[in-house]
């Protein structure tokens, strides 16, 4: 069970990464040998804030990251990011298992070692022919109990990704991309110190205004 907290965890940061890899500067290859870096302007204004009855005249961030923070995936809508929505609900249904899952083995760990302590040899609990001693109970209700916690606060991280995501996606469209950085990669040849040469590759960057 620690191995699939592990990986829930890990496809957690999966799943932020897929999310959050717009939000960073867009890498076109244009050529054979060169890249372009684009970076969005940030010397955009920012919209002045609105009260929070005047829904439509938010900025479409605010709202994204609010019609997520109601439904799950419904800001990603609201950015035509219809893409994500199965992702969303995909991790969210996943989670939801583990912790119905998880919550369900720590009630039967927790009622079996109430009832093998009790003092009363005329009642048996549900894992008498499995484990003989009760400590075994009370370490199986303590774990349960700890992956239970766990998969709680990976669900809300995961809701927590789906709402920031929804409003950096449409924060960041609105920017004005422009071909300011480019990156340029070319084939080389290096001359050694016992006149050789060695291939190489040769970098360049080009700032433009």
């Amino acid at each position: 069970m620690k191995i699939i907290h592990q990986r829930l965890f890990g496809l957690l940061l999966f799943l932020s990464s897929i999310f959050c890899i717009q939000a960073n500067g867009q890498v076109i290859t244009e050529g054979k040998d060169s890249v372009v870096v684009r970076t969005p302007d940030s010397t955009k204004t920012q919209t002045p804030k609105v009260p929070f009855y005047q829904f439509s005249k938010w900025s479409q961030p605010g709202k994204a990251a609010f019609l997520s923070a109601v439904i799950p995936g419904l800001g990603q809508a609201y950015n035509k990011s219809y893409w994500k929505i199965p992702i969303i609900y995909a991790g969210g249904a996943a989670l939801g298992y583990f912790l119905h899952y998880n919550h369900k083995q720590y009630l039967s760990f927790r009622t079996a070692y109430r009832i093998r302590t009790d003092g009363n040899d005329s009642t048996l609990d549900e894992y008498v022919d499995k484990y003989r001693e009760a400590a075994t109970l009370s370490r199986g209700r303590d774990q349960y109990r700890r992956w239970r916690d766990y998969t709680f606060l990976y669900s809300l991280l995961f809701y927590g990704i789906n709402v920031s995501e929804a409003y950096v996606y449409a924060h960041l469209k609105d920017f004005d991309i422009s071909d300011e950085l480019t990156l340029r990669v070319q084939p080389d040849m290096l001359p050694t110190l016992n006149n050789k040469v060695v291939p190489a590759f040769t970098l360049s960057l080009n700032l433009k205004k």
